[in-house]
């Protein structure tokens, strides 16, 4: 008894294995959302599994459903997550209303929004079968529009845009916006020019703004 005793208690130096550190609650729930919205713009909301994204962070997938029992209110944080992480790049607060608009444009014209564009297309699709995530859709779009529309407000503000109902302009911007994002999926290259400067025409016009004046900002932007 005595010497199993020893055995089991006395270990020679550096031998043992240090007990991994436990995050706390508000991390770990942070890290599988930071994890599961990069899965939704890289490779589709679909692909969003308790196991994907246990597999990823090296942990079991019950883990992940201690924080997320169910795996549609995982995609739909996800979702929100992406999103909102995209319209500090899409429609930034910094600089000048001129500015921010070109920035808005150039993103989207540049190709470097399309990873956004899939993801609400995808999300969109699946919806309808989900009743967290359409809500969360719904959330999002309203913050999209406040946003934009408070952009908008700056630039009639300081004198850059000639707009009369910030609102409307606004619904009819994000629907351009649509229409291009439609084809973010598409393989192969369509270089048309009633295309490829769909959004920038679509948001001089409803700014009430030069095109030629739009286009000298947006060559005018810092990388």
């Amino acid at each position: 008894m005595m010497s199993s005793a020893i055995s089991a208690t006395s270990a020679s130096p550096g031998a043992s294995t240090p007990a991994r550190a436990r995050k706390r609650p508000e991390e770990r729930r942070a890290e599988i959302l930071d994890t599961a919205a990069d899965i939704a713009l890289r490779e589709g909301l679909e692909r969003i599994t308790l196991r994907a994204v246990a597999d990823q962070l090296g942990v079991r997938p019950g883990l992940i459903s201690h924080y997320f029992p169910a795996a549609e209110d995982l995609v739909a944080a996800a979702f929100a997550l992406a999103v909102t992480g995209e319209r500090e790049k899409l429609i930034p607060e910094v600089g000048s209303p001129l500015e921010r608009s070109a920035r808005f444009v150039d993103r989207l014209e540049s190709g470097d929004a399309d990873e956004l564009s899939r993801l609400w297309l995808n999300a969109r699709h699946l919806s309808r079968f989900s009743p967290p995530l359409e809500s969360v859709i719904e959330a999002q779009e309203e913050l999209d529009r406040n946003r934009l529309v408070a952009m908008i407000d700056a630039g009639v503000a300081s004198g850059d845009f000639r707009v009369d109902d910030a609102f409307a302009a606004c619904i009819r911007i994000f629907v351009s916006v649509d229409g291009f994002g439609a084809y973010a999926n598409n393989t192969g290259d369509f270089e048309h020019p009633a295309f490829s400067n769909f959004v920038s025409e679509a948001v001089a016009r409803e700014l009430g703004i030069p095109i030629d004046r739009l286009r000298a900002a947006i060559d005018g932007l810092e990388s």
